[in-house]
C-alpha cells in the first residue's frame, strides 16, 4: 500500500510503497478516508521530540484518521465492517498518512454521524488535547475562568466551545481578524496578541491551557488565581510524566531539569503547572461524538490536501494562515 514515511529526521516525506498492516486479535483495520494534520507530526518529522518518542526511521506519520472498517481481530466487540469511525491511534502504532492502518480497539470509536469523515480526521488529536485538559486535569466547573491561548488553532478552536459548554467563562489570544470568529464559538473576551499583553488584561484565572511555552507560560502563570492551574500542551515536560511514560531514572532526571524553572515559579506564585501529552482514548471520543452530533462541538477545517499533498500539508502549519485543522483527504 502507499504510505508518506519518515526516511530520515529534519528530511521531507516520502512517498513510499509499504507492507500492509498486520491485523491482531484487537485489532481494528480501517482503509483512511482522511487524515489530520497536527503540529505534533511536523515536531516528529523534524526530531524535536526524538527524547519523548524515540521512534527509528523509517516510520509512516500520521496521528489522526477517520474510514471505514475493513476487517476487525476475533476479540474485536463493538465495531465491523464498513462502521466508519475515528481515531487517535495511540504512540508508537501512528501511521494515518497511509491507505489502511490497524488501530486497537481502545483507541477507536464510530465517528459523528453528523459530520463528514474529513472534518471527523480533524479532531481526534486536537479535542482529545482539549478534554483532557478541561475535563480530566483541570475539572472546570461553571463560573470559572478559563484562558486558551492560540484559539483560532486546532486545539484552542475545540476547547474554546467545550469550556464554554462546561460555564466557563472563557477568554483566549489570537489575532484580531479572528475575533468575531472566536466569539461566535463561545469566547467572551479575545486578546488580540499582537497589539495587547494578556498579562495587563486577565487575572485571577482558574485555568490556562497554554499551546506557546517559554515566556507565554510564565506570564500565564501570573494570570492565574491562587490554586489555579496552568496545562501546558508543547512542554517542558514533567516528573509526572516521565513517572507514566516509564523512563529510566536517567532520563526521568533530565526530564525534572527541563521544566524545573518553570515548576519553581509556579509554586513561588501558589499555583501549579502540568505538563500534558494527550492519551489515545476511544472512549473519551465516544463521549466527543455524542457533543458533536448534539452540536455542541463542531469541528473547524481550515485547509483540505490531497492524499499526494501529504508534505505540502505539514509546509501548511508553519505558514499558518488558516483557522483550526488541515486535513489530507483521499488516500
Amino acid at each position: 500500500m502507499k504510505a508518506f514515511v519518515v526516511r530520515k529526521y529534519k528530511e521531507p516525506l516520502q512517498l513510499a510503497e509499504v507492507a500492509e498492516p498486520g491485523v491482531g486479535e484487537n485489532d481494528v483495520l480501517v482503509k483512511v478516508l482522511a487524515a489530520g494534520v497536527n503540529q505534533l507530526d511536523e515536531k516528529i518529522r523534524d526530531g524535536e521530540f526524538k527524547a519523548i518518542l524515540p521512534y527509528k526511521p523509517s516510520f509512516i506519520l500520521g496521528h489522526d484518521a477517520a474510514g471505514t472498517v475493513l476487517e476487525v481481530g476475533s476479540k474485536v466487540n463493538g465495531f465491523k465492517a464498513g462502521d466508519l469511525v475515528y481515531a487517535r491511534p495511540r504512540d508508537h502504532r501512528i501511521g494515518t498518512f497511509a491507505e489502511r492502518i490497524a488501530i486497537h480497539q481502545d483507541d477507536v470509536a464510530l465517528a459523528p454521524a453528523t459530520i463528514s469523515a474529513t472534518e471527523a480526521a480533524s479532531l481526534p488529536l486536537v479535542a482529545l488535547t482539549a478534554w483532557q485538559a478541561l475535563v480530566a486535569r483541570g475539572k472546570v466547573q461553571p463560573g470559572q475562568k478559563v484562558l486558551i491561548h492560540a484559539g483560532a488553532g486546532g486545539v484552542g478552536t475545540i476547547a474554546i466551545q467545550l469550556a464554554k459548554h462546561l460555564g466557563a467563562y472563557v477568554a483566549t489570544t489570537a489575532s484580531a481578524k479572528n475575533a468575531q470568529f472566536l466569539q461566535e464559538l463561545g469566547a467572551d473576551q479575545v486578546i488580540d496578541y499582537r497589539s495587547e499583553d494578556f498579562e495587563k488584561e486577565l487575572s485571577g484565572f482558574d485555568l490556562v491551557l497554554d499551546s506557546l511555552g517559554g515566556e507565554n507560560l510564565e506570564k500565564s502563570l501570573r494570570i492565574l488565581a491562587p490554586g489555579g492551574k496552568a496545562v501546558g500542551i508543547t512542554g517542558p515536560p514533567d516528573p509526572a510524566f516521565a513517572r507514566k511514560a516509564g523512563m529510566n531514572p536517567l532520563a526521568r532526571l533530565a526530564i525534572a531539569a527541563m521544566s524545573a524553572t518553570i515548576r519553581k515559579q509556579a509554586k513561588k506564585l501558589g499555583v501549579g503547572y502540568e505538563f500534558l501529552f494527550m492519551d489515545a482514548s476511544g472512549e473519551q471520543l465516544r463521549e466527543i461524538a455524542a457533543l458533536v452530533d448534539s452540536e455542541v462541538l463542531r469541528p473547524i477545517v481550515g485547509k483540505t490536501f490531497g492524499f499526494s499533498q501529504a508534505p505540502q500539508a505539514l509546509s501548511a502549519l508553519a505558514q499558518g494562515g488558516f483557522r483550526g485543522k488541515a486535513v489530507i483527504t483521499g488516500a
